[in-house]
């Protein structure tokens, strides 16, 4: 059969039907676990009723207004996360490329009208082997060869720099440095974390050099990694959140910059905005998804799972399995080469009924949905153990 989507994508051959909790159907009826939770989109599960629930009640009211109007669920959204992230302002936009390129805007606004670099001169210092997204300004500070080839010339502004080095970090800021942007925990590099004390360096680094320090928590915010925050598992808050993928439950894209009045009260009307950012749905179904980790159980629950997973997965390491890096319920699993390729290992996974995705060649990774079961946990290592076998 012809396809006539563009090749951007090369997906495991499955086409899902439908879906609930932490299992798919395909077209022909045949159930997986999915152990990649739409790359941390659906950390509540596929379909949670709550969510559903949530759309559904703003399906029946207004979907969109543009943001040339002001919406009903709108502040009582904005009002909850900026309280979910201790902070005073939330810009709300749909994906989570759209967040990180608002940072960065807000960082040189911040840079030129605050700290007052010189006209064109404001830098952002970032990680080696990170992932903000594939737009033609992130791909400029990507260290993937696969994002950047044939996509220059590239956007200036940026110094790479080593992750979790903190001495690196330092010597790389200077006057005309405005912010310093990373992941907390790299994910598509493969669950990369930092060693300890580094955010905590990150933190009293870029408040005595008075730079803004931005946080991309798109895919280990919001649970993933047991707490609300992947900065909150060394006491760090930044200057500025970055969310997107888990805010929006699955049903719709949804994403947002969180920061205080004194960074975020920067952009004035008509420098920035969106369409559909902060749409009367995705504002619905956010706030939803607020409510339910205010509760602090997705968080437990995650922490929990993970030791749970963690106990099961380790025992793999020298029998197909060269590392475990585990934060929550989220790991990266380094396969030995001598048995496959990363890919080839998702495939045979499939065949036994898991979903998982490679990144990086020899590594796989698992992020379920939070609401999945121990049982079913110990079902997917199992069959992992089966594949590496």
């Amino acid at each position: 059969m012809t396809s006539h989507l563009a090749r951007n994508y090369a997906p495991l051959p499955v086409d899902i039907d439908t879906a609930e909790g932490a299992w798919v159907t395909d077209v022909t009826g045949k159930r997986y676990l999915d152990m990649l939770a739409g790359y941390s989109a659906l950390n509540f599960g596929h379909r949670h009723p709550g969510l559903i629930a949530a759309a559904r009640e703003q399906l029946g009211r207004v979907t969109l207004t543009s943001r040339a109007f002001g919406s009903a669920a709108l502040e009582p959204f904005a009002e909850a996360l900026a309280a979910l992230c201790g902070k005073d302002l939330v810009l709300p936009m749909n994906t989570g490329a759209e967040a990180v390129e608002t940072g960065i805007k807000l960082a040189r606004a911040w840079g030129y009208r605050v700290k007052g670099i010189p006209a064109g001169r404001a830098k952002v210092v970032v990680a080696a082997n990170n992932f903000h997204g594939r737009t033609t300004t992130i791909v400029s500070f990507s260290s993937d060869p696969d994002a950047r080839e044939d996509f220059d010339p590239f956007t200036p502004g940026f110094v790479t720099v080593p992750f979790g080095d903190a001495d690196a970090l330092a010597a790389a800021i200077d006057d005309d440095t405005a912010a310093v942007l990373i992941e907390p925990i790299q994910g598509e590099a493969g669950v990369i974390i930092p060693p300890e004390g580094y955010l905590a360096r990150v933190r009293e680094i870029t408040a005595e050099r008075g730079v803004l320090f931005i946080a991309d928590e798109i895919q280990s915010g919001l649970g993933r990694v047991g707490e609300t925050f992947a900065c909150d598992r060394e006491g760090v808050v930044p200057d500025v959140y970055l969310l997107g993928k888990a805010l929006g439950g699955g049903v719709v894209p949804v994403s947002a910059v969180v920061a205080d009045e004194e960074v975020l009260g920067v952009f004035e009307p008509g420098q920035h905005g969106s369409t559909f950012g902060g749409n009367p749905l995705a504002a619905a179904v956010g706030l939803e998804v607020v409510r339910m980790l205010e509760t602090g159980e997705w968080q437990e629950r995650a922490r929990l799972l993970g030791e749970h997973l963690g106990e099961k997965l380790d025992p793999l390491i020298g029998h197909g399995v060269t590392a475990v890096r585990r934060a929550g319920l989220w790991a990266g699993i380094d396969i030995d080469p001598a048995i496959g390729t990363g890919r080839e290992v998702c495939e045979h996974l499939m065949a036994r009924g898991l979903l998982a995705k490679d990144t990086h060649g020899q590594t796989i990774r698992f992020a379920p949905p939070l609401s999945i079961r121990t049982t079913e946990l110990d079902w997917a290592v199992e069959q992992l153990s089966i594949v590496l076998a």
